[in-house]
């Protein structure tokens, strides 16, 4: 494969992670409209309470977490904007790599060691906060899902500076 294909294979997953960076970051704007939405679909009184009831009442005590503060505390998902923020701040400085992934390609080994770490962080401070085991594992999802593209990326860049360094242009 030449260095023009591997490019461009680079970038479609690169891409790819930039755009559910950004979902992933924007979907905790309007976190009450979520999880009201989550309630009832999941929660307790949902079908699902009769095969995955402590699904359901955990969907249903985060529901009342998210009202309860929402009506009496609502500067509190001021930190769920921020959150936002620190995807979209993230998702651009994978813009480096996205134009050049031989240059930037630390950043995308720096993507991949925070997939890790976001394993780590869910399973240190899950007990911490009183999330529930089966909560945690969905939370490393997104690592596990993210380290994917960033892992292929870094795959052809590599093997970009492999042909570079060769001379196979």
């Amino acid at each position: 494969m030449n260095v023009r294909a591997l490019k461009r294979r680079a970038t479609i997953f690169l891409a790819l992670f930039i755009v559910g960076l950004v979902a992933s970051g924007v979907t905790a704007i309007p976190l009450s409209r979520e999880v009201t939405f989550l309630d009832r679909m999941v929660g307790e009184g949902a079908a699902t309470q009769s095969w995955w009831p402590s699904l359901a009442a955990w969907i249903s005590r985060v529901y009342r977490g998210v009202t309860e503060t929402s009506r009496e505390y609502p500067y509190i998902f001021y930190g769920t904007d921020w959150l936002a923020f620190g995807h979209i701040v993230i998702a651009i400085s994978f813009l480096g790599p996205l134009c050049n992934p031989v240059k930037n390609i630390w950043v995308i080994e720096s993507g991949m060691i925070a997939c890790v770490l976001v394993i780590a962080w869910a399973m240190i401070f899950g007990p911490v906060r009183g999330i529930p085991f089966f909560w945690r594992l969905i939370d490393c999802s997104f690592g596990i899902v993210g380290i994917v593209p960033l892992y292929l990326a870094w795959r052809y860049t590599r093997q970009i500076i492999g042909l570079t360094a060769a001379g196979d242009e």
